[in-house]
């Protein structure tokens, strides 16, 4: 039995998050900026009444920032103990990959803590992240900081 993925694009290449740190998929929003937070973050976004960061998956994988458009997407997520919205180009599909069929990215790729394998599926190679690492501790520790600050200034 295979495990399931979520799909998406940024900048043209194919990344996977597993299925079940995934809560929801939207349509892009404008992003509230948030003073002091971590390169990574855009901003903010309130969903539903929560205010939730969101991570500009274009700059975090090494890609230029990029305005967010009516066609991008935030696929929120569970990580860090914390709701995320990560802001791709394009939400592709929900697939089931065979474990046996994702390669350790430590065997294929110079160490990053962002990836968590490869897997080559049949529209080619997708890296599979690991939600849980996409802030450093110290990162982690300037996000809340920026969230407290921006949450007194309320």
């Amino acid at each position: 039995m295979g495990m399931k993925f979520l799909l998406f694009t940024v900048d043209s290449a194919s990344y996977g998050i597993a299925a079940e740190a995934v809560g929801e998929m939207v349509r892009a929003v404008a992003v509230a900026p948030l003073p002091g937070a971590p390169a990574a973050i855009a901003g903010i976004i309130d969903v539903r009444g929560s205010i939730v960061p969101v991570f500009d998956m274009r700059v975090r994988l090494g890609a230029s920032h990029r305005a967010v458009s009516p066609d991008d997407h935030f696929i929120l997520v569970h990580a860090t103990g914390r709701t995320a919205a990560l802001h791709v180009d394009t939400v592709v599909e929900l697939v089931e990959i065979d474990p046996a069929a994702i390669a350790t990215a430590s065997a294929q790729l110079p160490p990053t803590p962002l990836i968590a394998g490869v897997a080559l599926l049949p529209s080619g190679l997708t890296l599979i992240h690991d939600v849980d690492s996409f802030l450093s501790t110290a990162e982690s520790e300037t996000l809340e900081t920026a969230l407290t600050a921006s949450a007194a200034r309320s």
